[in-house]
């Protein structure tokens, strides 16, 4: 079982999160300005890299406020946890399993 460190409960044990996507991923500008094949690349594409990936999870089975992770999608290790509209810390300046902020 991983243990997953919620910036609010502590650490908890994976069940109790579920998985949103992709941080980071800010809203259109001017909308109504978009094409349909521009709001399916907004809506549907996301980055998929091997390595650190900015993620939003939500404690489900707790708190149920959302946060933004940093996790290695290689090794699933949380790399940094941090409240939504924090600083996102760079995969550098965090050491492994360290969180952020709390």
């Amino acid at each position: 079982m991983q243990l997953i460190t919620c910036p609010w409960c502590g650490d908890r044990e994976e069940i109790e999160f579920h998985y949103g996507g992709q941080a980071h991923v800010a809203y259109p500008e001017d909308p109504y300005a978009l094409d349909d094949e521009q709001w399916a690349q907004y809506v549907f594409f996301r980055d998929n890299p091997k390595g650190p990936f900015a993620e939003r999870w939500v404690h489900a089975a707790g708190c149920r406020r959302w946060f933004n992770a940093l996790r290695d999608t290689v090794t699933h290790e949380f790399l940094a946890v941090h409240r939504a509209g924090a600083e996102r810390p760079s995969p550098t300046s965090t050491a492994k399993g360290q969180e952020a902020t709390r």
